[in-house]
C-alpha cells in the first residue's frame, strides 16, 4: 500500500473536466484508489468513480490523500502526483502569474 498528500493548485479544483481527468488516470489502473480531501475531512472515496471524487467538495488549496494498494500501486502514485502538480488539464495559478510577469530589467541597461 502507497499513500500520498497534494495540494490542489488549479483554479477550480477537482471539478468538471479536472475531475475527470483525475478519474481516467486513476481507472488507468490496476490498484485499488481512494482519495480522501484532508481539508474537509470527506472521503475516502473510490477515485475510479466521478461521482464519488465530486462528491468530495475539493476546491483550489485543498489538500487531498491518495491511497493505492495493487500491483501497480507505485504506477498509480506517480500517475496521480504527475496529474495533481500538472494542474489536472489546467493552467496553475502561480505559473500562470509567472509567465504573465514581465522579465526583470538590470539596472543599467
Amino acid at each position: 500500500m502507497r499513500s500520498i498528500e497534494l495540494d490542489i493548485l488549479n483554479a477550480s479544483g477537482l471539478h468538471a473536466r479536472p475531475a475527470a481527468l483525475f478519474v481516467r488516470t486513476a481507472g488507468a489502473q490496476w490498484a485499488r484508489i481512494q482519495v480522501t480531501n484532508v481539508t474537509r475531512g470527506t472521503g475516502p472515496a473510490d477515485a475510479k468513480s466521478l461521482l464519488s471524487v465530486l462528491g468530495l467538495g475539493v476546491s483550489s488549496g485543498h489538500r487531498i490523500a491518495i491511497v493505492a494498494d495493487g500491483a501497480d500501486e507505485v504506477a498509480a502514485i506517480d500517475a496521480l502526483r504527475s496529474a495533481v502538480e500538472g494542474g489536472l488539464g489546467e493552467v496553475i495559478e502561480s505559473a500562470a502569474k509567472a509567465a504573465a510577469k514581465p522579465p526583470a530589467i538590470a539596472a543599467g541597461d
